[in-house]
């Protein structure tokens, strides 16, 4: 806005510029911020799958593999974040487009004009991905509350399954999703770490944007676990599935399935809130990893085996405290269980979705629990599955890098799916993924398929 437009209506006539007075300059000033405000809530209101969606990259397992990078390896890494981000940020974006659309999930997509081989072949990959995630995210859960109670393993995981199925089942998504989104701020505290503890910023971009990979199975097992737990099933089918639901939400169809009425803005809003959720997720990621190794791997702790160990990154952040490492382990316990609270959720969902559309049967989470009981079954069925995964032995901070390093794996046939169905012009028509999206999706594929051939190689090579 100009400033002659704010200047009362007869000095602009006369053209005189007289100073304004006090009262004006008030008036201006509120008609400036009424305006940036709006400006701002335009902005929230647009956010929606892409950021949730990002936050949920960033879960308890992703937290745990980029810890173990920074650890581990210091800044060795970091080369991998600016290879990874295109791939993220073109595979996420291909998902959302499919969904708008369409306005069906992934799998019913796949349904409808593909075979029941690749339709089954997908459907169990991120079933079994998901299940996974879910065991190991409730795990993380229940290891991180004993660092401040007294309570058995076992009751822990169990009383975080129960709180995540009933605020799924029982709250409203239009509700849900808002909590989602600021469920995210908890992974600012790895940002600010990195800054307080103070870096060599110039090392830190060197080793960014210059590519040292080194080939041997414990540095393959941790990137192919970076690759997955950044470019990740779940994310593939939810996030689908989720833009439907946010049209709905708009009033841009009435229900899943039906013919969508995706107008050209809403198309661009979908491509700014993928673009800020992968950005923040990406960039979280990079400064979790810039946190570990400045504080972890400067100390010689280069193996993380348990909670404890992991909150150790952010005592430099309340050093100043009393009871510095106490305080340290109620923010990374604050992370942890917010992402959880997150991404198990997503997890859970994206397996409904999948199955649900695959067998015909009624999904969304904006249906009530009595006119969609099967998808919300399998919800319920997905998180207990997962659950009992944390009765079976299983280390629950190792057990969150190794499911990182399943999805990579399980990825990669999903990911030749996607850039099969979205360079489909009888699935998506005019709107079909363009020259440069289907090349970063198709180049994600060749790059997880080669990491996961070589991490098995280096495997049965040994170290």
């Amino acid at each position: 806005m100009s400033e002659v437009s704010d200047l009362p209506e007869q000095a602009v006539k006369t053209g005189t510029h007289r100073k304004l007075t006090r009262t004006e300059r008030l008036a201006r000033n509120i008609k400036k911020n009424m305006l940036n405000r709006k400006r701002y809530s335009r902005f929230l209101h647009i956010l929606g799958p892409g950021l949730v969606t990002g936050a949920a990259d960033d879960d308890p397992s992703g937290i745990a593999t980029y810890s173990q990078a920074g650890a581990g390896y210091g800044l060795g890494l970091l080369w991998s974040f600016p290879l990874m981000y295109p791939f993220l940020l073109a595979v996420q974006e291909s998902c959302s487009r499919i969904g708008a659309i369409t306005g069906k999930g992934l799998a019913a997509v796949i349904k409808e004009h593909y075979s029941k081989k690749l339709l089954f072949m997908s459907v169990a990959l991120v079933v079994a991905a998901n299940t996974v995630n879910i065991g190991s995210d409730l795990g993380a859960m229940a290891a991180t509350t004993q660092l401040f109670v007294n309570l058995p393993f076992s009751l822990l995981a169990i009383f975080y399954a129960v709180i995540i199925v009933l605020l799924v089942v029982l709250v409203s998504y239009k509700t849900y999703a808002k909590i989602l989104k600021w469920l995210a701020v908890a992974l600012l505290a790895y940002p600010v770490t990195a800054f307080v503890v103070g870096q060599n910023w110039v090392e830190v971009f060197h080793n960014t944007f210059t590519l040292t990979p080194k080939i041997d199975f414990d540095t393959m097992y941790i990137f192919v676990g970076m690759l997955g737990t950044t470019i990740s099933p779940y994310l593939f089918f939810w996030d689908t599935s989720e833009v439907v639901e946010e049209e709905i939400m708009h009033r841009n169809r009435t229900q899943i399935g039906t013919v969508p009425k995706a107008t050209g803005r809403f198309l661009r809003n979908l491509q700014l809130d993928n673009f800020v959720g992968m950005t923040l997720a990406s960039l979280t990621a990079w400064f979790i990893v810039i946190a570990c190794a400045s504080t972890l791997h400067a100390a010689g702790i280069t193996e993380i085996n348990s909670a404890a160990d992991a909150a150790q990154a952010l005592e430099p952040l309340v050093q100043n405290f009393p009871n510095s490492g106490l305080v340290a382990k109620l923010i990374f316990s604050v992370g942890i269980l917010g992402l959880g609270l997150l991404a198990v959720p997503v997890l859970a969902g994206s397996s409904s979705y999948a199955l649900s559309e695959a067998l015909g049967w009624k999904e969304g989470l904006y249906r009530k629990f009595r006119k969609a009981k099967g998808f919300y079954g399998i919800i319920i069925l997905a998180t207990v599955v997962g659950l009992m995964m944390n009765f079976i032995g299983l280390d629950p901070i190792k057990a969150l890098v190794f499911t990182a390093v399943f999805n990579g794996i399980a990825a990669v046939p999903l990911l030749f799916v996607i850039a099969k169905v979205g360079n489909n012009t009888a699935v998506m028509g005019e709107y079909k993924n363009g020259k440069i999206s289907n090349f970063f999706v198709r180049l994600a594929f060749v790059l997880m398929a080669l990491a996961a051939l070589v991490l098995f190689y280096s495997f049965f090579r040994g170290k």
